[in-house]
């Protein structure tokens, strides 16, 4: 799919485009749940704005943006979906700057839209379930990237401390799915409570030789560390490899683009920046998704996620 693709282009494909991701069935009413085609009419003519339906359960309208991120948006149905596209098929992801240049909107507009979409790409834990499982190979690894916004810089050998930086505690399932978060400070409860929450505790676990893995280590199949201060990166074993190169590339590529695309995010903000960079590799060419495929999965994703520039701008440390 190229750019100047008809949905890209023009209000009224996008929206036939977007309802037939949402509503592969024929429209679903968002205020009753009513799917009962016979009983949801189309509103057509001059008087009624296009993709316009009328429930008679509930007696209530909707267009198929309703209950979506993309409710009550002046914005072009068009450019929400290039939008969307340009984040979902960006590896390091899109600045707000560059969205704003290429979708003809302000830099504000283009900020307050890239928040809602990385609302839209977070992922349902609960319904996802865990990672790994009997067999397979989870990879943990914690990283800081960035000062806290509410703690006085500290530094040790001239170094800021970790205790001074935001703490991303991060899990891999070895050719599978990645879940990065942000958590107040790394230390064993909190990356013990993101490991059992996230993993499948028959899956073998993969760590460095940090003592936040010491005694959660034990409650997995198997553990298993590399001795990074010691110079070893990977062993090999008589049926495994031992590393945590995986997460290590996880986090090398959420840098790059943190630093080389976004520049500057505020802490309030990194879980949706996390969530993003998740979306996508867990999307990745690596998993036979192409950059169509993906789309398509986020725009299923959009539904129940509203976003409000209120919510955004009261967030604490924004």
């Amino acid at each position: 799919m190229n750019l100047d693709h008809a949905i890209f282009q023009d209000a009224d494909a996008a929206r036939i485009h977007l309802e037939a991701q949402r509503w592969p069935h024929g429209p679903n009413c968002p205020h009753c749940g009513n799917a009962d085609a016979t009983r949801i009419t189309k509103m057509e003519g001059k008087a009624h704005r296009p993709g316009l339906y009328n429930c008679m359960e509930c007696r209530e309208q909707f267009t198929v943006t309703v209950g979506t991120v993309f409710e009550r948006s002046k914005i072009a149905l068009n450019k929400w979906l290039l939008a969307t596209f340009l984040l979902s098929s960006s590896k390091k992801g899109m600045s707000s700057h560059q969205l704003h240049r290429m979708l003809g909107v302000t830099y504000k507009t283009a900020w307050f839209m890239a928040h809602r979409i990385r609302e839209a790409m977070k992922e349902d834990v609960k319904s996802a379930g865990p990672l790994g499982g009997e067999g397979k190979t989870v990879e943990a690894d914690e990283t800081y990237f960035g000062p806290k916004d509410t703690v006085k810089k500290r530094t040790i050998r001239g170094k800021p401390s970790n205790s001074s930086k935001r703490s991303i505690v991060a899990l891999v399932e070895r050719g599978g799915k990645a879940r990065m978060f942000h958590v107040d400070r790394a230390t064993t409860a909190s990356v013990r409570d993101v490991l059992v929450r996230n993993a499948d505790r028959k899956s073998t676990l993969f760590t460095d030789e940090s003592n936040f893995y010491t005694f959660t280590g034990k409650e997995f199949a198997d553990h298993a560390t590399v001795k990074h201060t010691g110079g070893e990166y990977v062993r090999y074993e008589a049926d495994r490899v031992v590393h945590t190169n995986t997460i290590e590339g996880v986090f090398s590529v959420f840098k790059r683009g943190m630093i080389g695309v976004y520049q500057h995010c505020g802490e309030a903000h990194l879980h949706r920046y996390l969530a993003e960079f998740d979306f996508r590799y867990n999307r990745r060419t690596a998993l036979k998704v192409s950059d169509n495929e993906r789309h398509d999965q986020l725009l299923a994703m959009i539904e129940g996620k509203r976003l409000t520039y209120r919510r955004i701008g009261e967030a604490d440390h924004a």
